[in-house]
């Protein structure tokens, strides 16, 4: 109990009395008092539900809402706190939050009718506001159409169609024909202007998306998403982007507004759409910024959401219709004069969307027509599109290299004196060289070859790839230690010409993206890895190219992070599978000395000061199809790695980590939102998750914590996520619900039945916040169940953290649900000397959590209470109540020996004299 035990209990009717005499400051001043001392939730609930009310008639609205709400976070059932959250709202002049109050009110009580005035007053209000509002953006609306050419009036144009009434009266102004007279403007900023108002016009309202698709065109809008501007470009991709999802909602939604209930499907205005992309791949009027809006448009639209939908219509549509627009597109060579423009990150975006819809294919007809289709084409551009299909769906690139004479022509094609031709074989051999019995081929015929382009031609450019190619080849054997391709030392020169190139900024983006691509594949030698991060400069350009324009860098950076930091999985062999694989004389991997764990720590400090964060940062926030699922796994992976010391959790956080982990617990593989899962659950036990979490961000952590919470993942991943939602649990109510509605309870539950004893205490210590709940406490208040008697069962257990949770669990239950009190004697047998047993533990956190029961016991009847006293536990409390130091644990003890008395079941002790028994 806490000090000031009687004040406490003074103090509300004191501010009950003078709240009915008028005196609102008074009433304030004694029910704030009463705060600082209550330590139940509920309690304090019914004091934040007064002085909203003390509020309220002082008039300091913003105060009487605030004190409302926190008394609805403790009850979200209690009708007299809604109802002053809704008055104080009312008067703030936030009318739609204060009718949504009002109306939760009048369903609770559907007989009061100051409820239901209430309600009719806001709804008048409310109409009213809406009708000035509406008579205001008509006029607003008209002037900006008067200005129409003048920059400052579009801008302003922009700013009206994001409200919903302006965007309404924009519509039927016949706005969008004026609007479209704009898209044909000279200056930039007005063409800006206009496609960023058909953006507000579009978002999430599908009547007026058709409409629109239908009166522009979507020549004109792929006309200009095509045009060479580069900001007007990515504004028409975000608004054709706005108008896919706009179509696309509305098929998806199950039920439909009144306004939309007679819509035709969108389906024709979406294969408009995607016709018209289509047709821009092969288009040389179309610019390279323009074609890669277009590319990045069909990898988010065309592809199934969910592999789980059976409708894969627009894949096979697309591929039926633009397959060999898509592989002209990759075919091209850039260096030559004929084929359309591309920039550095066409071909990556290619990949990617030929990889898209080959894996939302379902059949193995559907995967042999895309085949037949990618075999069809010819010689030079052939290998460059298999240059591109290697990087994306690799199957069918390496069953098109496959086809008679193709290996041949890309080794004959290296020893051309045209550098363009050169250029082309040199990197499809790199992406050749993937698979064991091809890198054995190469190894043997191509070798020789890359070490001759790479010593003798006076190409950088050339060079740069043939480097690459001998690094991939140098580190065919992965991490295994003893599996060397080149002579000793080979690997170390090759890295220490990538990092030269690296740093040369001299070279072209291209160039030096081709060095961390070598970087890549050579890091998985330790002794390169150590180089690479006591090279300062080299990071700081590896990590300012993963920030720049070139996309396509973001895989080989990100391949080169897990590699240095080892956050790649290493499959550990079984000690007697080992010795017996070395009796048969089979070989047997090797860990190379450096990738041991001192060293690994060591690199990843060094990481950390060059700035890596940051990097990853930037990284995770491309808009780009180069960001692939896989490349953000690598971002999760390096990630977990480098909160994996508990002082660099900080130092990650206070760097933007945090908030770029949880677009990766949605958007990667399987494998990388487990890893990002994992990373935030790990700064989710040690650092404040309110400030590493800041706002609303904090609820979206929830999620990912408990899918950790499957039988798929690890004993430490669960461990790591029941601490976190421990901890998240504690912070408020309205966590705690977002943790429950996540369907964690049931979970948590079951861990708590774990054989492994840390995990089985950290989910009872879960269940310790969560139980703060009236939801939680209500299950275990039904009957048929054993969730008490696992409660004290465990407060007896020899582990004492188990024994801390568990006893503490007890104790918030019995003051919060007295009724439970009753039941645990029907527990176990044992179920007074476990209460003894805590009262008596060396633990002061034990022995209080014990008084703490003893306590509620009494409370709730006086028969527990008469049981208690006859057994040793009275001896004990009096030993505990004559402690010198006024401890919690002392004040309690006293508090059952005065209950004792109340009910007459021991005396009152005379003066300086012994108590005696009845």
């Amino acid at each position: 109990m806490c000090p000031g035990w009687c004040s406490f209990i003074i103090l509300p009717d004191e501010g009950n009395t003078l709240f009915n005499a008028g005196d609102m400051q008074g009433a304030l001043c004694f029910y704030t008092k009463a705060l600082k001392l209550s330590h139940s939730q509920a309690e304090s609930a019914v004091l934040h539900r007064n002085r909203s009310a003390c509020y309220l008639k002082l008039e300091d609205y913003t105060k009487a809402e605030a004190d409302a709400s926190k008394a609805l976070d403790a009850d979200p059932g209690d009708v007299k706190a809604r109802f002053r959250r809704a008055q104080a709202l009312q008067k703030l002049g936030r009318l739609n939050e204060a009718f949504l109050d009002a109306q939760r009110c009048a369903q609770m009580e559907p007989t009061n009718n100051t409820f239901k005035e209430m309600l009719r007053l806001l709804g008048a209000q409310s109409q009213k506001k809406v009708t000035i509002q509406m008579s205001s953006t008509d006029a607003r609306v008209q002037q900006m159409f008067s200005l129409l050419l003048d920059p400052s009036a579009a801008q302003n144009l922009v700013v009206l169609s994001r409200e919903e009434a302006g965007a309404e009266q924009i519509f039927r102004n016949d706005g969008v024909k004026l609007i479209q007279s704009l898209l044909g403007s000279n200056q930039e900023e007005v063409v800006l202007s206009a496609l960023r108002t058909l953006v507000g016009l579009c978002t999430g309202h599908q009547s007026r998306t058709m409409a629109i698709v239908n009166e522009l065109g979507m020549e004109q809008l792929c006309g200009v998403m095509g045009s060479g501007a580069s900001a007007v470009s990515l504004a028409a991709c975000h608004l054709l982007q706005v108008m896919f999802e706009a179509l696309t909602e509305g098929m998806n939604r199950e039920i439909r507004g009144k306004d939309e209930a007679i819509l035709p499907e969108p389906s024709r205005e979406l294969r408009s759409m995607l016709r018209h992309l289509v047709e821009m791949m092969p288009a040389s009027s179309v610019s390279g910024p323009g074609r890669d809006s277009a590319i990045n448009l069909l990898v988010k639209q065309v592809p199934r959401k969910s592999q789980r939908n059976p409708d894969n219509s627009l894949t096979l549509w697309v591929i039926d219709q633009g397959l060999k627009k898509i592989l002209e597109v990759a075919g091209t060579v850039p260096e030559m004069s004929e084929g359309p423009p591309l920039t550095d990150n066409s071909h990556m975006s290619c990949s990617v969307l030929l990889s898209k819809l080959y894996d939302d294919l379902k059949s193995d007809a559907e995967r042999e027509n895309f085949n037949k289709l990618c075999e069809e084409y010819s010689k030079l551009r052939a290998i460059q599109t298999v240059s591109v299909l290697l990087q994306g769906p690799s199957d069918v690139g390496n069953r098109t290299l496959e086809m008679s004479g193709m290996m041949d022509a890309v080794i004959s094609l290296c020893a051309s004196e045209v550098v363009c031709h050169q250029q082309v074989a040199v990197e499809a051999l790199i992406h050749a060289a993937g698979k064991a019995k091809r890198a054995s081929f190469i190894t043997a015929n191509g070798v020789a070859l890359l070490k001759d382009l790479y010593k003798k031609s006076e190409n950088d450019q050339i060079r740069v790839r043939a480097l690459v190619g001998l690094c991939k080849l140098g580190s065919a054997g992965g991490t295994d230690f003893s599996m060397k391709q080149f002579a000793e030392g080979s690997t170390l020169k090759l890295a220490k010409q990538c990092r030269k190139w690296l740093c040369n900024e001299s070279l072209p983006p291209t160039s030096r993206r081709w060095a961390i691509e070598g970087l890549a594949y050579l890091t998985f030698d330790a002794d390169v890895k150590e180089d690479l991060v006591e090279d300062r400069n080299a990071l700081q350009a590896m990590f300012q190219l993963a920030k720049s324009e070139d996309k396509t860098v973001l895989f080989a950076v990100g391949s080169t992070l897990v590699n240095c930091t080892n956050s790649y999985d290493v499959d550990k062999p079984d000690p007697q599978m080992v010795e017996l694989a070395k009796y048969a004389k089979q070989h047997v991997p090797e860990e190379h000395p450096k990738d041991a764990h001192s060293f690994v720590e060591k690199r990843l400090m060094k990481l950390l000061e060059a700035g890596v964060v940051s990097a990853l940062v930037c990284m995770g926030k491309q808009e780009s199809p180069a960001l692939t699922e896989t490349c953000r796994e690598c971002i999760a992976r390096v990630f977990l790695a480098l909160v994996e010391r508990q002082g660099d959790r900080g130092t990650v956080v206070a760097q933007g980590g945090g908030k770029a982990l949880l677009p990766l617990v949605s958007e990667s593989t399987d494998v990388g939102k487990t890893k990002a899962a994992q990373a935030l659950a790990k700064i989710t036990i040690t650092s404040n998750p309110e400030i590493a979490f800041p706002g609303e961000r904090i609820y979206e952590v929830v999620r990912p914590l408990v899918s950790l919470l499957t039988l798929d993942c690890t004993l430490l991943q669960n461990f790591e996520s029941l601490m976190a939602l421990t901890n998240l649990a504690g912070i408020s109510e309205r966590l705690r619900q977002k943790i429950i509605k996540e369907k964690a309870v049931p979970k948590v539950e079951g861990y708590m039945f774990e054989e492994h004893e840390l995990v089985r205490a950290a989910a009872t210590e879960c269940m310790c916040n969560l139980v703060l709940s009236t939801e939680v406490q209500q299950l275990y208040v039904a009957t048929g169940n054993d969730r008490l008697k696992l409660l004290v069962l465990y407060s007896g257990e020899e582990d004492e953290r188990l024994r801390k949770a568990a006893a503490g669990t007890l104790a918030m239950l019995t003051a919060e649900q007295p009724e439970l009190c009753a039941r645990i004697p029907g527990t176990t047998s044992h179920w007074l000397e476990i209460l003894q047993a805590l009262l008596l533990s060396d633990s002061l956190e034990l022995r209080h959590r014990g008084v703490v029961v003893m306590l509620n016991l009494m409370q709730a009847e006086k028969s527990l209470a008469e049981t208690l006293m006859e057994s040793e536990a009275l001896e004990i409390l009096s030993v505990l109540a004559k402690s010198t130091e006024q401890s919690p644990i002392s004040r309690a003890a006293q508090h059952c020996l005065d209950k004792a008395i109340e009910y007459g079941i021991i005396k009152k002790p005379e003066e300086g004299g012994e108590g005696n028994e009845p």
